[in-house]
Protein backbone atom coordinates (compact mmCIF):
# COMPACT_ATOMS: atom_id res chain seq x y z
CA UNK A 1 0.00 0.00 0.00
CA UNK A 2 1.21 3.40 -1.10
CA UNK A 3 1.70 5.72 1.55
CA UNK A 4 0.24 9.48 0.93
CA UNK A 5 1.69 12.72 2.28
CA UNK A 6 0.18 15.89 2.51
CA UNK A 7 2.66 19.12 2.14
CA UNK A 8 0.89 22.31 3.28
CA UNK A 9 3.23 25.25 2.96
CA UNK A 10 3.15 28.16 0.94
CA UNK A 11 6.85 28.64 -0.32
CA UNK A 12 7.04 26.60 -3.69
CA UNK A 13 10.07 26.03 -3.53
CA UNK A 14 10.35 23.85 -0.30
CA UNK A 15 7.02 22.21 -1.50
CA UNK A 16 8.65 21.68 -5.30
CA UNK A 17 11.38 20.13 -3.27
CA UNK A 18 9.76 17.43 -0.99
CA UNK A 19 7.33 16.73 -3.38
CA UNK A 20 10.17 15.27 -5.75
CA UNK A 21 12.22 13.73 -2.86
CA UNK A 22 8.91 11.81 -1.42
CA UNK A 23 7.58 10.62 -5.00
CA UNK A 24 11.29 9.43 -5.74
CA UNK A 25 10.91 7.59 -2.29
CA UNK A 26 7.57 5.92 -3.08
CA UNK A 27 4.97 8.17 -1.77
CA UNK A 28 1.90 9.61 -3.28
CA UNK A 29 1.95 12.93 -2.91
CA UNK A 30 -0.57 16.34 -2.60
CA UNK A 31 0.32 19.39 -1.26
CA UNK A 32 -1.98 22.94 -0.77
CA UNK A 33 -0.79 26.38 -0.20
CA UNK A 34 -2.52 27.20 2.89
CA UNK A 35 -4.27 26.14 6.29
CA UNK A 36 -8.23 26.14 4.45
CA UNK A 37 -7.66 23.84 1.88
CA UNK A 38 -4.88 21.84 3.55
CA UNK A 39 -8.35 20.63 5.63
CA UNK A 40 -10.17 20.53 2.71
CA UNK A 41 -7.46 17.90 1.19
CA UNK A 42 -7.12 15.85 4.43
CA UNK A 43 -10.71 15.33 3.66
CA UNK A 44 -10.38 13.98 0.44
CA UNK A 45 -7.07 12.76 -0.05
CA UNK A 46 -6.68 11.14 3.08
CA UNK A 47 -3.05 11.30 3.66
CA UNK A 48 -1.27 9.38 6.09
CA UNK A 49 1.06 12.41 7.38
CA UNK A 50 1.10 15.89 6.86
CA UNK A 51 4.04 18.09 6.78
CA UNK A 52 2.38 21.25 8.25
CA UNK A 53 4.34 24.71 7.80
CA UNK A 54 3.23 26.76 11.04
CA UNK A 55 2.98 30.09 9.51
CA UNK A 56 0.53 30.27 6.48
CA UNK A 57 -2.46 32.50 5.01
CA UNK A 58 -6.00 31.89 6.25
CA UNK A 59 -5.81 29.45 8.66
CA UNK A 60 -2.27 28.98 10.62
CA UNK A 61 -0.77 25.43 10.94
CA UNK A 62 -1.36 25.46 14.59
CA UNK A 63 -4.79 25.67 14.06
CA UNK A 64 -4.79 22.85 11.51
CA UNK A 65 -3.13 20.92 13.90
CA UNK A 66 -6.06 21.66 16.43
CA UNK A 67 -8.78 20.95 13.76
CA UNK A 68 -7.58 17.45 12.89
CA UNK A 69 -6.86 16.14 16.45
CA UNK A 70 -10.36 17.30 17.60
CA UNK A 71 -11.87 14.88 14.43
CA UNK A 72 -11.57 11.17 15.61
CA UNK A 73 -11.70 10.13 12.43
CA UNK A 74 -8.17 12.04 11.56
CA UNK A 75 -6.49 10.93 15.40
CA UNK A 76 -4.22 8.88 13.16
CA UNK A 77 -2.96 11.29 10.71
CA UNK A 78 0.90 11.85 11.60
CA UNK A 79 1.20 15.73 11.78
CA UNK A 80 5.09 17.43 10.87
CA UNK A 81 5.33 20.68 11.63
CA UNK A 82 7.61 22.73 9.87
CA UNK A 83 8.47 26.05 11.16
CA UNK A 84 11.49 29.03 11.11
CA UNK A 85 10.02 29.33 14.49
CA UNK A 86 12.34 27.16 16.84
CA UNK A 87 12.22 28.76 20.05
CA UNK A 88 11.04 26.29 23.19
CA UNK A 89 7.40 27.92 22.98
CA UNK A 90 6.91 27.24 19.76
CA UNK A 91 7.83 23.82 19.85
CA UNK A 92 5.94 23.07 22.87
CA UNK A 93 3.14 24.66 21.05
CA UNK A 94 2.71 22.57 17.96
CA UNK A 95 4.09 18.97 20.48
CA UNK A 96 1.29 20.19 22.72
CA UNK A 97 -1.78 20.74 20.19
CA UNK A 98 -0.65 17.14 18.97
CA UNK A 99 1.76 17.63 16.42
CA UNK A 100 4.06 14.32 16.10
CA UNK A 101 7.69 15.88 15.43
CA UNK A 102 8.42 19.83 15.32
CA UNK A 103 11.00 20.42 12.46
CA UNK A 104 12.74 24.11 12.00
CA UNK A 105 13.46 25.44 9.20
CA UNK A 106 16.72 25.34 7.23
CA UNK A 107 15.99 21.55 7.17
CA UNK A 108 18.09 18.82 5.26
CA UNK A 109 15.11 17.37 2.90
CA UNK A 110 16.56 14.13 3.21
CA UNK A 111 16.75 13.75 6.65
CA UNK A 112 12.97 14.78 7.06
CA UNK A 113 12.27 12.25 4.10
CA UNK A 114 13.72 9.88 6.81
CA UNK A 115 12.20 10.60 9.66
CA UNK A 116 8.73 10.65 7.87
CA UNK A 117 9.69 7.08 6.81
CA UNK A 118 10.52 5.94 10.43
CA UNK A 119 7.04 8.18 11.52
CA UNK A 120 5.04 5.92 8.78
CA UNK A 121 7.19 2.62 10.28
CA UNK A 122 5.70 2.98 13.53
CA UNK A 123 2.05 3.51 11.97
Amino acid sequence: MTRKVLIVDDELNIVTALEFLLQKSGYEVMAAPNGEEALKQVESFAPDLVLLDVMMPRISGYEVCRRMRERPDWKHNKIVMLSAKGREAEVSKGVSLGADLYVTKPFSNNELVGKIGELLAGA
